[in-house]
């Protein structure tokens, strides 16, 4: 069994003012060998864009997108005809395809927004574009694995092209959860607050955790946490 910790501490940084970014694996000028994705994840990016601030329109491809928003609002525009507010308890999902573009930016020109930018890197190039929003309250992830997107959605999940399954939880502090891992299969757990200890391996807010040939997870919760859980072919 191999369990490898990503220290919050030992991310990529960059600060631009209107926006601060910690890169778990390489990303733009961010640079590590070592670090260049997990599987079909790319790229986590845990960001803060201030007040007014933003990604003015700009084009993406041969990528799935999904924006996971903890605090504040997205005001998102896309060629696809994708528009509209994407507040905590809505996740963004784009194909990107064949080619899109678009404009991410804070709702709020006063209050921060934070979020989480994930890239999953798709089963072939050559996807149609397309975009969906889904809404997950904080009640449906409550000490529970709620499955927000993947190959095999349920529910409300957001259906992906990879063979990959993305969860959200919130756990209170004390409470325990388990996660079967199929053979072959590998999972990356990325915590968005509090922390965690995952087969005694303790983790904290912005750590991340890549996990190969074990069968089943034990989370416990040190204190109230959210994190998300991907399950990756």
């Amino acid at each position: 069994m191999t369990l490898t910790l990503r220290p919050a501490d030992q991310r990529g940084h960059a600060n631009h003012g209107w926006l601060d970014s910690f890169h778990s694996f390489s990303f733009a000028d961010y640079f590590d060998a070592a670090h260049m994705g997990f599987r079909s994840l790319r790229v986590i990016n845990d960001d803060v864009i201030q007040g007014g601030g933003g990604f003015d329109t700009h084009g993406h491809r041969d990528m799935e997108i999904v924006t996971y928003v903890v605090d504040g609002a997205v005001a998102h525009q896309d060629t696809t005809g994708g528009k509209g507010i994407i507040p905590r308890g809505q996740v963004q999902y784009m194909s990107a395809g064949t080619g899109l573009r678009h404009s991410e930016f804070n709702a709020s020109d006063r209050e921060p927004l934070r979020l989480l930018q994930i890239w999953i890197v798709p089963p072939r190039p050559g996807l149609p574009p397309s975009y969906a929003q889904g809404i997950f309250s904080d009640a449906d992830k409550h000490n529970q694995l709620r499955l927000i997107a993947g190959a095999q959605p349920e529910g409300n999940a957001l259906a992906m092209h990879q063979d990959v399954g993305i969860y959200a939880c919130l756990m209170d502090a004390g409470a325990s959860l388990r996660h079967g891992i199929k053979p072959g299969r590998g999972v990356w757990i990325q915590v968005v607050d509090g922390d965690l200890t995952v087969n005694g391996t303790r983790l904290k807010r912005g750590d991340g955790l890549a996990v190969e040939d074990e069968s089943e997870l034990r989370i416990i919760a040190g204190t109230n946490s959210e994190f998300l859980l991907f399950d990756l072919a």
